[in-house]
Parts: structure tokens; sequence; C-alpha cells
């Protein structure tokens, strides 16, 4: 059995790989998971895989936010770009498209090429365009994210390019009395907004949309009115990576 680790700024998602490909998954809040499940010694973070019903793995391949600060004890690391690549050609059979990853604090946009990675743009200074805000914005506006989702019709405008100005201003919107139906379309639209330089640069037929945020219906039906290409969401979109990390390890 295979291991894939993408050790997550708001997740840690494991993924398990059999020789015939069926996959095991399983995810834990980032936190909870390293004051439970980690033992941190001579700066590496020891996992007790049976402790938590996941057997010996024959092989461990670790990515993602947590690799930068914690050595994972018998995991070989690879880049997140690099996972994420990988569990996109893996789950959706293609070797031409843009990969766009939306996860909890960073976003991604990746050209594949041949089944390379040809160029790739990031931002992870600012989490305006990352799940984090659309939860702080659902919050705000008192429903939950499946909610937050069905709305792309008629959105609000909204300017603010920062996380936290975006919540003032949204507080505005809301004191004016636009509709909630048309201030989450609003939200959601202000995610595209800041993804569209990106995507134009590294655009091709087809987008392959993954992370936790690509489970938001309405931001992949603005990608594909606004850019004009067909967006497809892997099944398991928001464990890409770990799947990516067990590909990688085949």
């Amino acid at each position: 059995m295979l291991c894939g680790i993408d050790l997550g700024s708001r997740n840690v998602k494991i993924a398990l790989m059999a020789e015939d490909g069926n996959l095991i998954l399983h995810r834990f809040d980032t936190v909870s998971f390293y004051r439970q499940h980690g033992q941190g010694g001579q700066g590496q973070l020891e996992v007790d895989f049976t402790a938590l019903g996941l057997g010996e793995p024959e092989k461990i391949v670790a990515t993602g936010y947590g690799r930068q600060t914690l050595q994972l004890k018998g995991a070989e690391i690879i880049p997140e770009i690099k996972a994420h690549v990988l569990g996109a050609m893996h789950q959706t059979g293609l070797e031409e498209f843009t990969l766009l990853d939306l996860g909890g604090q960073d976003s991604k946009v990746v050209l594949v090429s041949r089944g390379k990675m040809m160029d790739f743009q990031t931002n992870d200074k600012c989490a305006a365009s990352t799940g984090r805000y659309l939860e702080n914005m659902a919050v705000v506006l008192n429903i939950d994210m499946e909610e937050l989702s069905r709305h792309y019709q008629n959105p609000v405008d909204l300017n603010s390019t920062c996380a936290i100005f975006g919540e003032t201003e949204l507080i505005g919107k809301v004191v004016e009395g636009h509709p909630v139906s048309a201030l989450a379309a609003g939200v959601n639209y202000t995610i595209f907004k800041r993804i569209k330089p990106m995507l134009t640069k590294l655009l091709t037929d087809t987008i392959v949309f993954t992370g936790g945020v690509a489970y938001n219906r309405a931001l992949v039906r603005m990608i594909e009115e606004e850019m004009q290409v067909p967006v497809i969401v892997p099944r398991y979109p928001q464990h890409n990576g770990a799947i990516g990390c067990c590909a990688y390890a085949r």
C-alpha cells in the first residue's frame, strides 16, 4: 500500500493506494492531527499510521503547506505543484490542461503540456482568493458553504482586494439591502476576478480545478462562462495533492 500525504494549512489529506489503483482517502483537521497523531522529535513529525488504522505503508510521499516547517519521518518530500499536477493527470487521464488549485490559504495555476509542467503562477501572500476567504464571507452572510456555492447570478460588485477589508465592504453591502443571493454571487465573483489574470496567462483548452474550493459550483460556472473553456473537477479535488503523491510513488 502506497501512502500520499498532503500537509495542508487547514486539513491533512491522506491517500492510500493499493496495487490495483484503488484509493482509500482520509482527512483530518491539521492542528488536531499534529496534536493527536504526531510526535515531534529531532525536527521531524513521526506519525503512528497503525494507530490511525492505516496499517504500515510500504512507501510514504508527502507534500503540502506543512512540508516547509515539518519533516515527516520516513517520507519522501516532493513540491506541491508537482504533486498536484500528478494528481490531476492521474484523476483525469489528461496530459494537456491548465491546472487551477485553490486551497485554504493559497492559489496556484499551472500550465501542463505533454504531461509536464511548462509554467506556473502562485499566490500565497494573500488569503483573498482562497477557501479561508470564502469561509469568512459565508460567516458574514450567515450562510454555510453549500449555500454560498449555489449563487452566481447578478453578483454585487465587491472591489476590496484584501480579505480583511473585504469583510467590511461586504457588511456595508448588507446594510444597503442587497439580497443574500446577489451578495453570495458577488463573493464568488471576487474569487474569479483575482485568479483571472493567472488563468488568462496560462490558459489552454481545458481547466482542471482542484482543491477544496473546487466544490464551489457557482465558481466553476463563472470560470466556464468567463474563460469560455470547459472546467473539469476531478472526483476527489480536495485529495488531489495526496493522490499525486501516490502516483509519484508508483
